[in-house]
């Protein structure tokens, strides 16, 4: 059976550049969700946000209404959508209840899910390497939550359970790089998370204000162009090459949480964070080196 999705020639520096705009577009939405706060329902405000993005992205459905997507490559795109949508609606959750800082480095959680995923689903090899610095990001990880030193929030538990869905997500985005357009992949992303945020923003709904309408529609620009360029820097790029760029948002997240909130900075969010920065980081390193020793008499080897 032919593979759903085929490769296309990469460029790393092209991906460094695609990431480096993502880094700025997705702090843009992490500070707009901050001043929002918890005025409004998660799901409300991810609904809302998706549903602004559906409006701009309907140019680039034009085509499939012309030519359709094959089931298969539709239910991929279905399922990638639901997870997602969960994974904002818990997002949304935890940048009302705890610091920007402490989102984003919980978040970096995510990458160590996506080089397991990326072993699992797409064939890496998992080298012992690998495997150690996972485990140190763990340990990273447990550092900023510090469990039995402090009490857990659910705004940490909300952020934590969203890193393996975003994970997940990433994955499907790169394997569906291969051979689909951009734009279509961002279109097809907003259209099934707003379908799946729906029914819980009706339940949980409350009318915002004109303000609050606001700020939500420059969410949805800046995460739609957030997803265009991450999916741009996923097909123009190994994962390895572009991961340990994500990592810049936790420096911008920091100067805004100070700057514009007020928030104080945890060091123990600081260290834990960047123990999961190196680790990820390492991994990235690693498995770049072994990709071109592997790949020197065949450079089509390297490609996801």
């Amino acid at each position: 059976m032919p593979a759903l999705f085929t490769p296309r020639p990469q460029n790393s520096l092209h991906g460094i550049g695609w990431m480096l705009l993502t880094g700025l577009f997705f702090v843009a939405v992490t500070g707009i969700v901050r001043y929002l706060g918890s005025t409004l329902p998660a799901m409300e405000m991810a609904f809302i946000r998706y549903g602004f993005g559906a409006l701009l992205v309907i140019p680039a459905l034009l085509p499939l209404v012309r030519n359709p997507p094959e089931f298969r490559r539709l239910r991929f795109f279905a399922l990638r959508g639901f997870l997602h949508g969960f994974g904002v609606m818990l997002w949304f959750y935890a940048m009302a209840r705890i610091p920007i800082a402490e989102v984003t480095a919980i978040g970096y959680v995510a990458p160590i899910f996506v080089a397991i995923g990326a072993a699992v689903f797409l064939g890496e090899k998992m080298q012992a390497r690998r495997i150690v610095s996972i485990g140190i990001g763990f340990v990273g990880a447990l550092i900023i939550l510090r469990p039995g030193f402090q009490e857990i929030n659910s705004g940490q538990l909300a952020q934590l359970a969203a890193s393996p869905i975003f994970a997940a997500s990433f994955l499907m985005a790169k394997k569906m790089t291969g051979s689909e357009d951009s734009s279509v992949i961002v279109a097809m992303l907003t259209i099934f998370c707003t379908l799946v945020l729906a029914p819980g923003a009706i339940y949980y709904w409350q009318t915002p204000t004109a303000h609050e309408f606001f700020w939500l529609f420059l969410t949805a620009v800046s995460a739609t162009c957030g997803h265009y360029t991450l999916t741009r820097a996923y097909q123009a790029a190994p994962i390895t090459v572009t991961q340990p760029l994500s990592f810049l948002q936790l420096v911008w997240a920091a100067l805004i949480g100070i700057t514009l909130f007020g928030e104080a900075v945890d060091p123990f969010v600081i260290l834990g964070g960047g123990i999961v920065v190196a680790s990820v980081t390492y991994i990235s390193h690693r498995e770049a080196q072994a990709a071109r020793q592997a790949t020197t008499p065949l450079a089509q080897a390297t490609k996801l």
